[in-house]
């Protein structure tokens, strides 16, 4: 195996084990919450914490990658979240998740920045789209794995997040083996990463939409069906049905951003994004009606990030890559703070609060992203 292919394809690893990370925490946590009793805006609260660790972490990730390289900052944001995925079953007080969660946000966050950033630097333009593509497909898996671990295993004796800790310590472990080329961005002052704001403001919306949407959605889609008459395990595999969606639907979409003007791609995503979730208040009411509606929108918005981050790497390289991704992580922190606090709000004021608040978001990017040159 060549060493671009073999560096690839760890890089790739490294997607699947932080969406897993994501995945699994997020509705287990929830899950675990509202049987304790808690409120929808408590457990959005929990949720934002995942953000605050992302936010915490995010400035610091490019002049680590530069000290450490890509494969060691990646070997240890592993190591982090294996660690913290068992020491939430151990944990003596539930508000003890609350710094455990931020704690998780940082090393996920570390392994997004790392694999996406160095994935870009590999990878050739002609290409990128669908190698972008199979990277958002590979973090999807992950992230569609944490759900099915959940359904498949139950929340009883915490042997989720065991299975959740024993992953990402293999992960670390094909890392090692793996040997993938140890990239390191070059030592140049890195600057401030907002001074590329101005430069892609559409990737940030993109990013922060993402972010809103998927931490939102994990924590809270369970609960949003099962307020309309869904049993907790099938209000779970909605999730794992959204995911595959996310997972299937990629490649397609890479294929199309590589033969059509991508800001067209991205802007016709965004509509169908906006439309399905104006209808999922209507297809909950029939699983024959959400699961393959939950399938198309989870391809849709994904799709979205997917077609981004294959501009951006058109674009930019090396340092203004990595201090571009570090931007986005900012933003990503964000909406994922955001997500959860809001859609937990709008679920408290409206029964259909949470897909009134994708709907919002989605058409407000498309319009955005449509006004940008």
């Amino acid at each position: 195996m060549s060493g671009y292919i073999r560096t690839s394809a760890v890089v790739v690893l490294t997607a699947a084990i932080f969406g897993l990370t994501y995945g699994l925490s997020a509705p287990l946590i929830a899950l675990e919450l509202a049987e304790a009793g808690y409120s929808e805006g408590f457990i959005g609260a929990n949720g934002a914490m995942y953000a605050i660790g992302v936010l915490l972490a995010a400035p610091y990730l490019p002049g680590l990658a530069q000290r450490l390289g890509f494969s060691a900052l990646a070997k240890s944001a592993l190591l982090a979240s294996s660690g913290l995925l068992v020491l939430f079953p151990l944990a003596p007080f539930l508000w003890i998740w609350y710094p455990l969660r931020a704690a998780l946000g940082a090393a996920s966050e570390t392994l997004f920045v790392v694999s996406e950033t160095w994935l870009n630097q590999l990878v050739a333009q002609k290409n990128r789209g669908r190698t972008m593509a199979i990277y958002v497909t590979a973090l999807s898996c992950g992230t569609a794995l944490g759900p099915a671990i959940l359904t498949l295993v139950g929340r009883e004796e915490s042997v989720a997040f065991f299975i959740g800790a024993a992953i990402a310590f293999l992960a670390c472990v094909i890392l090692f083996l793996g040997k993938p080329k140890a990239l390191s961005p070059a030592r140049e002052e890195m600057g401030n990463p907002f001074r590329y704001l101005k430069l892609v403001p559409v990737a940030v919306a993109s990013s922060a939409l993402n972010a809103a949407l998927e931490a939102a959605g994990l924590t809270l889609l369970p609960l949003y069906a099962m307020r309309l008459g869904w049993t907790e395990d099938s209000a779970t595999l909605l999730l794992t049905v959204l995911l595959i969606g996310a997972i299937t639907l990629q490649l397609p979409i890479g294929w199309l951003a590589d033969r059509l003007p991508r800001q067209h791609v991205l802007i016709v995503l965004s509509i169908i994004s906006a439309v399905g979730a104006l209808v999922w208040p209507i297809a909950f009411s029939n699983p024959w009606l959400a699961y393959p509606l939950l399938y198309l929108w989870g391809g849709a918005f994904v799709g979205i990030y997917t077609t981004t981050i294959a501009m951006l790497g058109d674009a930019y390289k090396d340092n203004e890559l990595l201090g571009i991704y570090a931007l986005l992580s900012i933003f990503w922190g964000i909406g994922a703070l955001l997500g959860p606090l809001i859609g937990g709000l709008a679920m408290e004021l409206s029964p259909h609060g949470l897909p009134i608040f994708a709907a919002v978001i989605c058409g407000g990017f498309a319009l955005f992203s449509g006004s940008r040159k």
